[in-house]
């Protein structure tokens, strides 16, 4: 069989791509959302939340509801006879979820211990050690000659830091927590247990702890100067609005007019976690898995982590640039010693 005769073998059309086959102006470009996607399915994601917040605020119970799962670290290894620790501990666990062909390797940190002694000062700075080893460790493997095709990501992407429903207004505990925590990470502040409060008590909380967020130059998630255009700013002020979310958490389920719900029961009802006229845990929710996850790991990577990398690596250059002068003090010093004893 002659060249030209030769049967024309086309590539394989992938599931899910459409034909353009009678379109003479189609070029194809399109077709790298679905290429991106199928390399995306088969590497899947990493994703590393941080709760922190004192005992008996229900951390464990929000992570379990969020992902629907025991993922929590009390319910994956469950202890009762654990006592609060005498100093922060931190504490991570990693699950593999999978949801509709969709992978995802959750790791939930715990800080047990915060928020919980008599005298709390400093009491961040073992969190704040733990998030910048991570970015070293990216880094080291990341300067590496021969370094790995995929660098596993242990950095925390996301903070989630649980306020006391008071109704009064932020600890200096808190303040501090968040202003020295928010250069490092992206916070989500949330209200817990906000049931405990009423409409009128929780709304004013909100507004009050927007203020003092405001008065100490606190920026939380989503940060104002992050917003890449204006369509993404007109989203991220409707959230920034609702900062911090009041949230419920329940891992039990309860049939409500026939329907399957998350929820707390009382004597005077249900409290259903995922209706939003009764909590906003619906738009943490959301915001952290179905709308911006993938910006909370773009900002923790360009911007938290980016921040890190550049201070270590002047930190080095200054570093090497002092050996010599110091190598050359001491010949200097060394032949100075030498002549004199020449003398």
């Amino acid at each position: 069989m002659s060249e030209s005769a030769k049967p024309h073998h086309p590539i394989p059309q992938a599931k899910g791509e459409k034909s353009h086959g009678n379109d003479f102006s189609y070029v194809g470009i399109d077709a790298i959302l679905e290429q991106m996607r199928r390399k995306a399915m088969k590497q899947g994601f990493e994703l590393n939340i941080m709760v922190v917040g004192q005992s008996g605020l229900g951390k464990s119970t929000l992570m379990n509801t969020l992902f629907k799962s025991k993922v929590s670290r009390k319910s994956a290894q469950p202890n009762p006879e654990e006592r609060i620790p005498k100093t922060i501990e931190i504490k991570s666990i990693s699950h593999d979820i999978e949801e509709k062909g969709v992978r995802m390797k959750l790791t939930v940190i715990d800080t047990p211990g915060f928020g919980d002694q008599i005298n709390n000062e400093n009491c961040w700075q073992p969190i704040m050690k733990f998030i910048n080893d991570q970015y070293e460790t990216y880094l080291q493997e990341e300067i590496n000659i021969n370094r790995k095709k995929r660098i596993p990501d242990s950095r925390v992407h996301c903070c989630i830091y649980f306020i006391p429903a008071t109704g009064h207004c932020l600890r200096p505990l808190d303040v501090e927590f968040m202003r020295r925590l928010s250069k490092v990470v992206n916070i989500v502040p949330v209200i817990a247990k906000a049931d405990t409060l009423t409409l009128e008590e929780r709304d004013f909380f909100k507004q009050t702890i927007r203020e003092e967020l405001r008065a100490n130059g606190i920026d939380v998630y989503p940060q104002k100067e992050f917003d890449e255009d204006a369509e993404d700013r007109i989203i991220n002020d409707k959230i920034r609005e609702m900062i911090p979310f009041a949230v419920v958490g329940s891992d039990q389920e309860y049939q409500v007019n026939g329907k399957k719900i998350l929820g707390r029961k009382t004597k005077w009802g249900t409290i259903e976690v995922e209706n939003i006229a009764h909590c906003e845990f619906a738009y943490l929710r959301d915001l952290l898995i179905r709308t911006h996850m993938q910006n909370i790991k773009d900002i923790t990577g360009s911007i938290h982590y980016e921040t890190y990398r550049v201070r270590r690596l002047n930190e080095s250059n200054e570093q090497q640039q002092q050996q010599p002068r110091i190598v050359q003090a001491n010949g200097v010093a060394a032949q100075h010693e030498a002549l004199t004893h020449e003398m």
